[in-house]
């Protein structure tokens, strides 16, 4: 019998409302969290990853529609359920790190209230034992002086200390599922570095499954077991970290693992590769394979709904190449 994924998702649709129509943002997403395993979600802005984890934790704008065949945590279905449901797991058994710690910490609290508000929310504890889980949390984030950090406020830290703040805070009730969207945006690449490698070692102390939403490769090698490569509102492509890097199938990750320059082999001053064109509007009926206005493989067949040809376990593309192989086969 196999182990019940700790999230899954099949055909997640998410839409919105917008000046001319409305937006198909997120479109017919589908993938599987196993505990302890790192899913990375990869593709440039504006691809669908963030609105996908919004929809996960239910936290998606009020005009924003969200539809699934299937969308569960630890086999409990997440569709339908009460927003009273909802707190009760967001915060408690998932946690989600936001990608901009300024705009996601409390100006108007300290670092220490908001701490500890999430783990005296979902346990029957004391502020002292709430206090102390912080503190010790903290430390285990790397931030120094702990117990001092608690009175400060967001404002009064750097944006390496927030972000620590912002995992631990994730860390607060001792989830079995965290979303990290972006994390190390905003940080200088020393920091982005050592927050991956935080990241990293709390999921093998802790057990954790991580989904990490990101659109740095580089990131992707050093933390990913399993890839989604998402493009306008579609995943294109899945498979292992050593799968898509070794052998990518879809033209659209070929065309972003050409951007990254590999050492050893790019040459100072040479020019990288480059995705040509623009990420077409999903305002309205979209049908057509969302790649292929830029794809240098397109062809008549491109102009239909494309689904995903499996590979094997874990590994699809969405693509009529694919398509045309497996039916040779």
């Amino acid at each position: 019998m196999s182990e019940i994924p700790i999230l899954k998702v099949e055909d997640l649709r998410v839409s919105l409302p917008v000046d001319g129509g409305t937006l198909n943002a997120v479109r017919g997403v589908s993938f599987d969290v196993n505990r302890g395993e790192t899913l990375c979600i990869v593709g440039e802005s504006g691809c669908g990853k963030s609105l996908t984890s919004l929809a996960i934790m239910g936290l998606l704008p009020r005009r924003a529609k969200r539809e699934a065949a299937a969308l569960a945590f630890d086999g409990q279905s997440l569709q339908g359920m009460s927003p009273r449901g909802l707190r009760k797991l967001r915060g408690d058994r998932m946690a989600m790190i936001f990608q901009e710690p300024m705009t996601s910490l409390n100006p108007a609290y300290t670092v220490g209230d908001q701490l500890m508000e999430a783990l005296l929310t979902h346990r029957k504890v004391s502020r002292s034992e709430a206090r102390a889980r912080a503190i010790a949390l903290l430390e285990q984030v790397g931030i120094t002086a702990a117990e001092r950090r608690l009175a400060q406020y967001p404002h009064q830290l750097s944006g390496g200390l927030r972000q620590r703040v912002m995992i631990a805070m994730a860390l607060m009730c001792g989830p079995e599922l965290i979303i990290a969207d972006e994390p190390t945006t905003a940080l200088d690449v020393t920091i982005q570095a050592q927050i991956l490698h935080l990241l990293l070692e709390l999921k093998r102390e802790m057990g954790l499954a991580l989904v990490l939403i990101t659109h740095d490769l580089g990131v992707v090698a050093r933390i990913a077991d399993r890839v989604a490569v998402m493009y306008a509102g579609e995943v294109v492509e899945t498979g292992t970290a050593a799968e898509i890097f070794s052998d990518p199938q879809h033209p659209y990750t070929r065309g972003l693992l050409s951007c990254i320059p590999v050492p050893g082999r790019t040459r100072p001053g040479e020019h990288l590769g480059s995705v040509p064109g623009v990420v077409p509007s999903l305002i309205g009926s979209f049908t057509e394979c969302g790649f292929r206005e830029r794809c240098p493989l397109a062809r008549e067949a491109c102009a239909r709904p494309i689904g995903l040809t499996p590979l094997g376990e874990g590994r699809a593309v969405r693509c009529v190449l694919a398509e045309t192989e497996e039916a040779a086969a």
